[in-house]
């Protein structure tokens, strides 16, 4: 897989979902799958969403004890994402476990990440709530290297962190970037962010974009503007 814009579908049900991707007029953009969806309709959004054509980040961020996750990851295989993810916090034993039960038998299986921290969290929140003293940028580096060394293909984190990943992990270890905005866009609850262009500059592979195309006036116009500023 090369450089990728990855739409964050975070719609509350498949009628939303379908008619939002239905804008692109036979185009097969990249998509997330996340809770909420998942949550609301069941596996059975990502088996009609993929039948259509579209590859599907399936991100449901597990964090449970290595046999449930392992466990889990077999049901999910079935599924025939392209990618899904689990929280790199829950050790290597879990992500190891989370590895186990993604691989089929033939020895395929999706490609796996791990979360290291969320964009919606910053230094302070961190050190305060979570009780992590050390610099956001350690933090994430020493999980993604406990990822790495449990077999994961990549990390999710934020782009500031994506150059760093890259330089530690490897540039074929793949780091995928949500907490994208335009220059002059609002930044919500997201607090490590980035454009497209930047992002693109420091070298993360995949950007995740949520709100930004899905609330847009014209999001196949906002698409196009990532996919120009990251990809081309």
């Amino acid at each position: 897989m090369g450089k990728d814009v990855i739409i964050a579908c975070d719609f509350p049900n498949a009628g939303q979902t379908f008619a939002f991707l239905d804008m692109f007029a036979g185009r097969k953009p990249f998509v997330k799958i996340g809770m909420e969806l998942f949550y609301s309709e069941g596996p059975g959004i990502v088996r009609e969403i993929k039948r259509k054509g579209y590859k599907v980040f399936l991100d449901l961020k597990l964090h449970d004890i290595p046999n449930t996750v392992k466990r889990t990851m077999m049901v999910l295989s079935g599924l025939d994402v392209d990618i899904c993810n689990v929280h790199a916090s829950g050790t290597k034993r879990m992500m190891e476990a989370a590895l186990e039960g993604l691989t089929r038998p033939d020895g395929t299986r999706p490609l796996l990440i791990a979360v290291t921290q969320l964009t919606s969290t910053d230094q302070e929140s961190m050190e305060k709530e979570l009780l992590i003293k050390e610099p956001m940028d350690e933090v994430v580096m020493h999980y993604a290297m406990n990822a790495k060394e449990a077999g994961l293909d990549g990390v999710v984190c934020s782009p500031l962190e994506a150059e760093k990943v890259h330089l530690e992990c490897g540039k074929d270890f793949l780091t995928v970037t949500p907490g994208i905005r335009f220059a002059n866009g609002v930044m919500g609850d997201q607090k490590r962010v980035t454009t497209p262009a930047e992002a693109k500059r420091i070298g993360a592979d995949y950007i995740v974009v949520g709100r930004q195309i899905t609330a847009a006036a014209d999001p196949v116009a906002v698409y196009n503007r990532c996919v120009e500023e990251f990809v081309d």
